[in-house]
């Protein structure tokens, strides 16, 4: 039965975007009668409500008046701000879309909040896979795709719920059954004052999970332990260490009697290894067959612009990582693949943290690196005469310079290290343009 009753009160939804038009839907679905807000005029908001209780506008968080708020909703992609430091010292409620879908849904079902800076979608989507295959009724969403608080009415076996920093800041009652985390490196400090800040927001899944529930961990990890211990979950590790261990390419969860060999998978590199041993911890509590396990995740397809080869060209290959929007999913990427170099295209949306992560990957890996995008000043300032770096204007012609370093055996990689929005819509936008643009090369005649 639903949490909290909403019916007849007056809401107000900072920020258009999907989660937050989402969420606008669900109170007016409840009774609620909702003032959906956005910096953005109206007509240029992407998502636009249907309800008749819904009210849009427009307006600006500098000169935003809250004193008539008592409610409030407010969508990820707004950051804190002198408007919710007003509504936090008046004691107003303010949730984010998923404490809201937490709080209205007309089923309870056990929650699996998958968090982390990187890997956290194709975790979610391969926790999802394997549920689903067993015969389970599954929602997987939030940070990635849909949002839950499109389906609220809607009875599942198990809601798998990829979780970003920004969501959680704003959660009082989210309580999952299995919470991960899947690691903590600096992200986003374009938006938060520290790294331990951001850290703080990651762990808030962990904090009201009982001895009942389990919080899935890397093993030998200080930051992602001292999280976890925020709440009274039982702690599962993974990793070299782990309750679920990962030796090379080999994942075993020995108390469950599954071995899985990631060679035969259609998952590749370190970083994948690990995401399928937290997949086989977060999984623990619905005591799924081994060799179900095993079929299940052989048979995942992952994900696009996660590693995903373009096109082999003149001995060539091509990766699109358009989801490394960060320094050290970027260093990730670099470091898994089989090719001994590889030519990084990197810039776009600077975040605020040091590339000197990058540059040390670099230096073992790299044949050279093609910048483009507001970041690209910084990125070749970081790599100095480390190797030789070109700034391209376009994604075009950033293929062609990374085309013109490579050597026959090499990678080109795109994993920016860098948010989209200088020049893309989307990361999704972002890694089209590349594929489309390697898909244009012409293989030189002999």
């Amino acid at each position: 039965m639903a949490r909290a009753k909403v019916e007849g009160q007056r809401w107000y939804v900072v920020g258009a975007g999907k989660s937050g038009v989402a969420a606008a839907e669900l109170l007016a679905r409840q009774g609620a009668d909702v003032v959906l807000l956005d910096e953005k005029p109206v007509a240029q908001w992407a998502v636009k409500p249907t309800s008749a209780r819904v009210q849009s506008a427009q307006v600006s968080l500098h000169t935003f008046d809250t004193r008539a708020i008592e409610r409030c909703v407010v969508s990820p992609g707004v950051p804190p701000g002198p408007w919710s430091d007003a509504l936090d010292a008046r004691g107003v409620p303010v949730w984010s879309e998923i404490e809201l879908a937490w709080q209205l849904r007309a089923h309870e079902e056990p929650v699996v909040a998958i968090g982390g800076t990187n890997g956290k979608s194709t975790t979610t989507s391969l926790v999802a896979h394997v549920l689903a295959a067993a015969g389970k009724r599954v929602f997987a969403g939030g940070n990635l795709g849909e949002p839950w608080a499109n389906h609220e009415q809607e009875s599942f076996d198990v809601s798998v719920l990829e979780v970003s920093s920004f969501q959680l800041e704003r959660v009082s009652a989210f309580k999952p059954r299995v919470s991960v985390l899947l690691n903590v490196t600096p992200d986003h400090l374009d938006r938060y004052p520290s790294f331990e800040h951001y850290a703080a927001a990651k762990g808030r899944a962990f904090e009201r999970q009982t001895p009942d529930d389990l919080a899935v961990i890397p093993a030998q990890d200080p930051i992602c332990r001292w999280q976890a211990v925020r709440g009274r979950g039982q702690i599962v590790t993974f990793g070299p260490e782990g309750d679920v261990r990962v030796q090379g390419a080999c994942i075993e969860d020995l108390t469950r009697g599954v071995r899985i060999d990631l060679e035969r998978t259609r998952l590749r590199g370190g970083h994948n290894a690990l995401n399928v041993a937290a997949t086989l911890a977060a999984l623990r509590p619905f005591e799924l067959a081994p060799a179900l396990l095993v079929d299940a995740i052989a048979s995942f397809e992952g994900l696009a612009h996660r590693t995903a080869l373009v096109r082999t060209c003149e001995g060539v290959r091509y990766y699109d990582d358009s989801k490394g929007t960060n320094v050290g999913a970027a260093v990730t990427a670099l470091v898994g693949l089989l090719e001994p170099k590889a030519v990084l295209i990197a810039g776009g949306k600077d975040k605020g943290g040091s590339y000197e992560p990058l540059v040390e990957a670099l230096r073992a890996k790299g044949r050279a690196v093609v910048t483009l995008g507001e970041a690209a000043p910084l990125i070749e300032a970081a790599v100095g005469s480390a190797l030789p770096c070109k700034r391209a204007a376009s994604m075009d012609e950033a293929v062609v310079f990374a085309r013109a370093f490579a050597h026959h055996g090499d990678a080109v990689l795109l994993s920016p290290a860098c948010a989209s929005f200088d020049m893309f819509r989307d990361y999704k936008h972002r890694g089209d343009a590349f594929v489309e643009a390697v898909n244009a090369l012409e293989e030189h005649k002999p």
